[in-house]
C-alpha cells in the first residue's frame, strides 16, 4: 500500500469530482441541462417528402373491413411499405366528421389508422408505432395538410411528419393518400427525448369524446344549431370584449347560394346580409351572444356547446371542469398532472407569468402559421378542436393536427377577397380573441404583439418573399399530378385537381401580399379597422375559393368499395410487386416483361375478376407449399389461398423484432386502444441524440475517472 502522504486525499479528490459530474450527467435535464429530441429511422424513410411512397394493404375480407369502418374496429392485416413486409398490424377507420360523410358519399374512401404495436407491443416501423393515412377529403389540391405540416415543422413548431403514399389494397389501386405520423409515443420520442411531458387532445364530448374525437358529431345538428342561434341574435352589435370576430361576410352579389354558411356557423339567409359590407370587406361586427358573453352559448368559452375546457378557460380546480381535455389524455395521467394543468392554465387566463406557463416562441410560431392559412375548423373557429395540448413542468404548446379545410374550406366559405385580407390581429372566428385564453396573451402584450408582428415578417419573408412555398406547390405537383390522375377513388377529377392547385398557388400569393400590408400598417390588421377603411384591401375577384375543396364539396370516389373505371391508369409505381425476397423480406417488382403491350398494370387476377372475398381479390400466401420461402409470382399475379385465412408474412424489416405472430393472444377485432406510456421505450432504429453540453460533461467524467485510476496505478506501484 502507498505511504505517499498525498496518495489518499488526490485518490479521494478525484472519485468525488468524477462521482459528482457523473450525478450532473444522469441528472442534468432536472438541474437545467435540456435534452435533445431523439433521432427515429422512420424519419427519412416513409417520411421522405422527395417521392410518393407505396403501402399495400394485405387483408382477408377488405369488403367486410369496410362495412365496419365507421364502427371504428380494429382488424388484423399485413402492410408492405416501400418493399417492407409487416404481418399482423392493426388497421380501422379514422376521422372526424369525414367518417359519416364518406358513408354519406356512398363511397368507401375513408382515412385509416395503421397501429403497429396493437397486437404485439415490440413490433414497430422503423420506431413508429401508429401512423395515419388521410383520404385527403374535400380537397382538390391534395396539399392542404401536406402544406400546413410542411409549413409548420419548417418554421420550428413541432409538427406530425407527412408524406404522400399510393395505396394497393391486395395489390390492386386503390388511392393517393397522405401518411401523417400519428400523434403518440414515438412523435414524443422523436419531438422531445425520452424525458416526455403529458399529451392532450381538447374535444368536447358531444363531438366524440371517444376514440375519433368526433365519432357522435353530426353535421347537421351542428347545422341546425347555428341556425337556431341566428335567429336569436342581433347581427349588428358588437361583442363586449372589445375584440371583434373576423366573421366572413355574405357571398359576392350574384351568387346564387342565397343560405351560404360563413366560418362562424352563421346562417345568412339571403344574399343582402344585414351585416352590410364594402366590397370584398369582411363582416366586422361579431352577432351578440345569447348571454351577452364574448364566447356565447355558455359563458366566454362558447363554441358549438359551450366547453370552455376545450377553449383552454379556466373554471375551478375541479377535474370535471377538464373532462374534455383530462378524457381525451393521450398518455397515462396522474392527480399531480392534472392539478398542474390546472394551475397552468390559472395563470395563462389571468395573464400571470406567462413565459413559465408557455413555450412563447413555439405558440407564436404556430398562430403565425395557422393565422397564415385561415384554418376555421381548429381552435380559432368555432369548433374550437384539431390541435393537440402538450404540457411539460407546467408548461404548454400546441401541436397542429388536420388542415384539410384550411385555406377557407370550412363551411364552404367563399368570399376570396374576405380571406385573403383576413385580420391578423383579430384571427378568431365564431368568437373573439379574448374567449380563446391560448391566444389573447399575444395580444395583451405589446412586447408579445410585436414578436408575433416580427416572426410573421420573418415567415413571409422566408417562404413567400423567396418564393419558396409557390416552388414548392409546383414542384409537389409534378411530383404527384400521375398518381392524382389514376387515383380510383378520389373525391375530385383531374381537372379539378389542376384548378384547386392553381388556386392555391394564387391565394398564398395574395394572403402573402396582405399580411405584408398588414405588418407594414398600410393595410389594417383587425376587424374594425378594415370596416372603417378598406381602401387597400387586397382584391381577390379572380380567385375562387372552391376550387380548392370546402365542406359542401360532393363525394367522389368509389361506391362500394370497388375502383372507378379509370383511363389514366396506364402506369404502374416502380415500387409496385406482389413478392418478397426470401432474404429481406422486401417485396420486388414483378417482372413485366410478359405482361399488356399497352402498359397497363398486371398485378390484378389474370382473369380481371373480383372475387367476393375482398377488393382486388383473395390476398396471397406469402410461402410456399413446403414453408421454406415466399414463392415467385410471374407478371405480378397473386397466388389465391382458402378463404378465412390471413396471408402468411415474414416479418419484415423492423428493427428488434425478434418475436413471431402473436395474434393468438389477442383478437383482431375490437382491440381497445390503449393510452401510450411515457416511459415506453419506442422500438426500431433509433439513437439518442447527446448536444455538445452533455457530450463535454461525459466526455470529462470519463476522463477524469482514467486519471483517478491511473494515478492510483502509479502511486501503488511506487509504493
Amino acid at each position: 500500500m502507498s505511504t505517499h502522504k498525498n496518495f489518499d486525499r488526490i485518490c479521494c479528490i478525484v472519485l468525488a469530482v468524477t462521482i459528482v459530474i457523473t450525478v450532473l450527467f444522469m441528472c442534468g435535464e432536472k438541474l437545467g441541462i435540456t435534452s435533445t429530441a431523439r433521432a427515429m429511422g422512420y424519419e427519412t424513410k416513409l417520411f421522405d417528402t422527395s417521392k410518393v411512397h407505396t403501402i399495400n394493404i394485405v387483408i382477408d375480407d377488405w369488403d367486410s373491413f369496410l362495412e365496419t369502418c365507421t364502427d371504428e374496429e380494429y382488424t388484423s392485416c399485413a402492410v408492405v411499405i416501400d418493399n417492407e413486409a409487416y404481418k399482423n398490424v392493426a388497421i380501422r377507420a379514422k376521422g372526424n366528421t369525414s367518417l359519416t360523410q364518406v358513408k354519406s358519399y356512398g363511397n368507401n374512401r375513408y382515412s385509416f389508422k395503421i397501429e403497429f404495436d396493437h397486437y404485439d407491443s415490440t413490433k414497430s416501423y422503423h420506431g413508429l408505432d401508429k401512423l395515419c393515412l388521410n383520404n385527403i377529403i374535400q380537397d382538390n389540391t391534395y396539399m392542404k395538410d401536406y402544406l400546413c405540416y410542411r409549413m409548420m415543422s419548417e418554421f420550428g413548431v413541432d409538427s406530425p411528419l407527412c408524406s404522400y403514399v399510393y395505396i394497393t389494397v391486395n395489390g390492386e389501386d386503390w388511392g393517393l393518400y397522405l401518411a401523417v405520423e400519428g400523434i403518440e409515443d414515438s412523435f414524443l420520442q422523436r419531438s422531445y427525448g425520452n424525458d416526455v411531458g403529458e399529451l392532450y387532445k381538447p374535444d368536447s364530448q358531444s363531438m366524440g369524446g371517444g376514440r375519433g374525437n368526433g365519432g357522435n358529431f353530426k353535421m347537421s345538428e351542428f347545422n341546425a344549431e347555428q341556425d337556431d342561434r341566428t335567429d336569436t341574435t342581433d347581427s349588428t352589435k358588437s361583442s363586449t370584449s372589445g375584440q371583434p370576430q373576423g366573421n366572413l361576410p355574405s357571398k359576392p352579389d350574384g351568387d346564387s347560394d342565397n343560405t351560404q354558411q360563413t366560418t362562424d356557423g352563421q346562417t345568412n339567409s339571403t344574399a343582402d346580409s344585414t351585416q352590410s359590407t364594402t366590397s370584398g370587406q369582411p363582416q366586422s361586427n361579431p352577432p351578440s351572444k345569447p348571454d351577452g358573453e364574448p364566447g356565447g352559448n355558455g359563458g366566454m368559452g362558447g363554441g358549438v356547446n359551450g366547453s370552455d375546457d376545450v377553449s383552454l378557460i379556466y373554471s375551478d380546480d375541479e377535474y370535471s371542469s377538464y373532462q374534455n381535455i383530462f378524457d381525451n389524455a393521450k398518455t397515462d395521467i396522474s392527480d399531480s398532472d392534472k392539478d398542474r394543468l390546472i394551475a397552468s392554465l390559472k395563470k395563462l387566463n389571468n395573464n400571470e407569468d406567462i413565459s413559465d406557463v408557455v413555450d412563447v416562441e413555439e405558440v407564436i410560431r404556430y398562430f403565425v402559421v395557422h393565422n397564415f392559412v385561415c384554418n376555421f375548423d381548429s381552435y380559432t373557429g368555432s369548433m374550437i378542436h384539431n390541435y393537440y395540448l402538450y404540457e411539460k413542468d407546467g408548461q404548454m404548446s400546441m401541436i397542429p393536427w388536420d388542415y384539410n379545410l384550411a385555406f377557407g374550406g370550412f363551411q364552404g366559405a367563399q368570399n376570396a377577397s374576405a380571406l385573403v385580407n383576413y385580420p391578423i390581429d383579430t384571427p378568431v372566428s365564431g368568437g373573439t380573441v379574448d374567449s380563446r385564453p391560448m391566444l389573447a396573451w399575444i395580444f395583451a402584450s405589446d412586447e408579445y404583439t410585436e414578436e408575433y408582428h416580427e416572426l410573421f415578417s420573418e415567415f413571409i419573408g422566408k417562404y413567400f418573399d423567396s418564393d419558396y412555398i409557390p416552388n414548392l406547390i409546383e414542384s409537389t405537383k409534378e411530383m404527384i399530378a400521375e398518381y392524382v390522375e389514376k387515383d380510383p377513388t378520389k373525391f375530385c377529377t383531374y381537372e379539378e385537381f389542376e384548378s384547386g392547385v392553381t388556386a392555391l398557388k394564387e391565394f398564398c400569393t395574395l394572403r402573402a401580399e396582405s399580411i405584408s400590408g398588414q405588418l407594414d400598417g398600410t393595410i389594417p390588421s383587425t376587424s374594425d379597422g378594415q370596416t372603417a377603411d378598406s381602401s387597400s384591401l387586397i382584391k381577390a375577384d379572380d380567385l375562387n375559393i372552391s376550387d380548392m375543396g370546402t365542406m359542401n364539396n360532393n363525394g367522389g370516389g368509389s361506391p362500394d368499395g370497388k375502383a372507378q373505371s379509370n383511363t389514366a391508369q396506364t402506369q404502374s409505381t416502380a415500387d409496385d410487386s406482389n413478392t418478397i425476397n426470401d432474404k429481406s423480406f422486401s417485396q420486388t417488382p414483378p417482372n413485366n416483361s410478359e405482361g399488356s403491350s399497352d402498359g397497363t398494370d398486371n398485378s390484378t387476377n389474370s382473369d380481371s375478376s373480383v372475387p367476393t372475398g375482398g377488393f382486388g381479390g383473395t390476398p396471397p400466401d406469402m410461402s410456399d407449399s413446403n414453408g421454406s420461402g415466399p414463392p415467385s409470382m410471374p407478371n405480378g399475379e397473386m397466388p389465391s389461398m382458402p378463404d378465412g385465412e390471413m396471408p402468411s408474412i415474414p416479418d419484415g424489416n423492423t428493427q428488434g423484432n425478434s418475436q413471431g405472430d402473436n395474434s393468438s393472444e389477442k383478437g383482431s377485432n375490437g382491440q381497445k386502444e390503449n393510452a401510450p406510456s411515457k416511459n415506453d421505450e419506442a422500438n426500431g432504429e433509433t439513437a439518442q441524440t447527446l448536444d455538445r453540453n452533455s457530450i463535454i460533461i461525459l466526455a470529462a467524467c470519463a476522463g477524469l475517472l482514467i486519471i483517478g485510476v491511473a494515478v492510483a496505478f502509479i502511486y501503488k506501484k511506487k509504493s
